[in-house]
């Protein structure tokens, strides 16, 4: 407006290097890019604010995720990158607030001018786990496919679905507005009350307060190698740096992830799988090679309540080790309480001294329930019916499978070895 009124402004304010400070922080035009278009600075910013200027606070962040995002699976899982789908128009988002009567937040609707989620393929874009014969894959949903199970049950009343896995069903959705005991944007894994007669009844593990702070910061983790990438998809495992051990020549390192579709509030049941890594150092001799006979564990949960498991091999198996030679398993454990660590150690014998046997210490780590929220419509229920210990973290897997049937809580096809 001042530019109308004085020469000195007006000059100014057609001046192209203030406009290209502009352009490359709001958003991310490069020099490259630039050329292409044959235009100003100015004319550059003011054509994209035209379009985009109502996620002018968002855009510049979701950009660069999404850049990183693509640049980091363009390397390591490229057939991932096919199944990212273009983006959509104003209309189009337009047209799915006034289908499902809510307003979705810009930050979401800014995400989808860059990408429109991705086709509902495997692997799945916001990450996988694989324990036994339980596989979960969550793919990013593309805006059509958000809107077509926007929810208006109770329990799940004005909520969106972000993701989604066709082997489990599982989603994680984003409140659109404040009701039912959830704060508006809120993103969470749904979790139905087992005790509660109300179908009702759903407890959330909640995962992001907004679309842009749960986006960014899963690509954030993605791409610095917080999860890791086997099998060309992206596994959700934690590793904490700090959780490595180091015994003689081998090195034992474990990173951990919460599954919540194996896992309830009510009853309390928090169901966590693990992966170790034990590796023999490339400088060792090579009549450091040995075989793992055993393991030990010690359990304990948040109670301070411990338990002590002994048993033959891991995961059935007993590998050996050689120098440079890395092995890898999963294996999974539940607990009552919302928190609980574990830590123990292997026993090898020697391959060239078979009289020698010596312990490879396995770190602590620590495994802990995401935030949840409890629902707001839980009724009074006769707990009595349903034989539960709240206070039992048994590790017996026959024992685990009748009380998932009990629970009925979704479960493997298959058995999960536990503390292996």
């Amino acid at each position: 407006s001042c530019c109308y009124l004085s020469r000195r402004l007006n000059q100014l304010s057609s001046h192209d290097p203030l406009w290209k400070r502009h352009c490359k922080k709001y958003w991310l035009i490069s020099e490259e890019e630039k050329s292409k278009r044959n235009q100003s600075w100015k004319a550059i910013f003011i054509s994209t604010y035209s379009d985009l200027g109502r996620y002018i606070r968002y855009y510049a962040m979701l950009k660069k995720a999404w850049d990183d995002l693509e640049k980091y699976l363009g390397q390591r899982c490229p057939r991932m990158i096919g199944s990212l789908k273009e983006s959509v128009r104003e209309e189009d988002l337009d047209a799915v607030e006034a289908q499902i009567g809510c307003k979705l937040p810009d930050d979401y609707r800014c995400s989808f001018r860059i990408h429109n989620g991705q086709k509902l393929v495997v692997p799945g874009l916001m990450g996988s786990m694989a324990l036994s014969n339980h596989y979960r894959s969550e793919d990013l949903l593309d805006i059509d496919t958000a809107a077509g199970g926007f929810q208006q049950r109770l329990g799940l009343k004005q909520c969106l679905p972000l993701t989604f896995c066709i082997h489990t069903g599982l989603s994680q959705y984003m409140a659109l507005e404040s009701v039912e005991g959830r704060n508006k944007y809120e993103i969470f894994y749904q979790c139905p009350d087992q005790m509660a007669r109300n179908p009702s009844a759903i407890d959330m593990f909640i995962t992001g307060t907004s679309y842009l702070e749960w986006f960014t910061s899963y690509v954030n983790k993605v791409v610095t190698g917080g999860y890791p990438i086997i099998r060309d998809q992206i596994f959700r495992y934690v590793h904490d740096k700090e959780c490595v051990a180091t015994t003689g020549d081998i090195t034992v390192s474990v990173s951990t992830s919460f599954l919540p579709e194996l896992s309830s509030v009510h009853p309390p049941h928090y169901f966590f799988t693990y992966r170790i890594r034990i590796e023999m150092s490339k400088d060792a001799l090579p009549e450091k090679a040995c075989q793992l006979d055993s393991r030990y564990w010690r359990i304990t949960n948040a109670k301070g309540d411990v338990e002590e498991v002994q048993g033959p091999g891991v995961v059935g198996e007993f590998p050996i080790i050689s120098p440079g030679r890395v092995y890898e398993y999963t294996s999974c454990t539940t607990f009552s309480t919302t928190s609980g660590y574990m830590e123990g150690y292997y026993t090898f014998h020697c391959l060239y001294y078979k009289d020698k046997f010596f312990n490879v210490t396995i770190p602590r780590f620590h495994m802990v329930c995401p935030t949840f929220k409890v629902s707001t419509a839980r009724m009074e229920t006769n707990h009595n019916e349903y034989a539960v210990d709240e206070d039992e973290d048994s590790t017996d897997t026959d024992e685990y499978e009748d009380r998932r049937r009990v629970l009925d809580i979704p479960a493997p096809s298959g058995r999960c070895p536990r503390h292996t």
